[in-house]
């Protein structure tokens, strides 16, 4: 399967970011993208208190009508990222969804573990002011096989991954807007390890550049394969960057180091001899 990856640099004009959304998409289909993966706030990347006047519902909003025209005028798949899907009046889901060739929903998630953190010196960061977390992982059936889905600060719960390759996925998407500091340091280092603990494809779209001052994404969108060797990677710069995934290389994986089968469960919740 040829997978695209589209990495964003979103700000706070809305229809400004869908003109360039689907400028890429477009420009992935001619090339020959099967899958289209978008990064985490695809549609709108600003200040936290715009967030609720930009949400949408999945899938009657604007968005989602867009891109499934686009999926269904090119004939792919499109994973998105994330938008802010409509909850209440005070609060938005951060909700990933997949789109199929006829343009159907497929599927959704809304972001679990949300990104309330502050590291010193550093601008804090607090989603749950503003987002309402999921409860449920997602997964959808592609030709390729089953995909779990994801969203940037869940890549730090190895647990949700695990399920996922428990339950048979083949690629794990891993959408975001991570920080520039924070992935400097650990966004390679944690996708290469879920790709390789889990024996799955990774598939990262990011969002890079400054999109508020003082506020800046890592970019350094990636493709990962089951080995943990990096096949795509994007420059600092929007852009598509594609590469071709392919079963016999899950299934190699998994024969070569057959991991998840010396899983020993019944073990892990003793508590550990001191």
């Amino acid at each position: 399967m040829k997978v695209a990856v589209i990495q964003l640099n979103t700000r706070s004009d809305k229809q400004t970011n869908l003109q360039t959304i689907s400028i890429l998409i477009n420009q992935a289909a001619q090339e020959g993208a099967e899958l289209v993966s978008l990064p985490e706030y695809c549609n709108f990347l600003g200040e936290d208190s715009e967030k609720i006047n930009h949400a949408e519902h999945v899938p009657e909003g604007e968005t989602t009508i867009l891109l499934s025209n686009l999926a269904k005028r090119h004939q792919l798949f499109i994973h998105v990222g994330s938008i802010v899907e409509k909850y209440n009046e005070e609060k938005s889901y951060n909700t990933s969804f997949v789109i199929d060739p006829n343009g159907k929903l497929l599927n959704k998630y809304r972001k679990i573990h949300l990104f309330d953190i502050g590291i010193k010196g550093l601008p804090s960061y607090k989603e749950s002011n503003t987002i309402q977390s999921g409860e449920n992982p997602g997964m959808v059936h592609l030709p390729f096989g089953k995909a779990g889905l994801s969203i940037c600060y869940d890549l730090r719960f190895p647990e949700l991954y695990r399920n996922y390759a428990l339950h048979g996925a083949r690629i794990l998407f891993i959408p975001a807007a991570f920080t520039r500091y924070t992935g400097m340091l650990h966004w390679e280092a944690l996708l290469r390890a879920r790709a390789i603990e889990n024996q799955c494809y990774v598939i990262a779209a990011g969002q890079f550049g400054s999109y508020l001052p003082g506020k800046e994404s890592y970019g350094n969108s990636m493709i990962i394969d089951p080995w943990g060797t990096v096949i795509a990677r994007a420059s600092e710069k929007e852009g598509v960057i594609i590469a071709d995934i392919h079963e016999n290389i899950v299934h190699a994986a998994r024969e070569s180091i057959p991991c998840l089968g010396h899983r020993r469960p019944e073990y892990y919740n003793k508590v550990p001899v001191i």
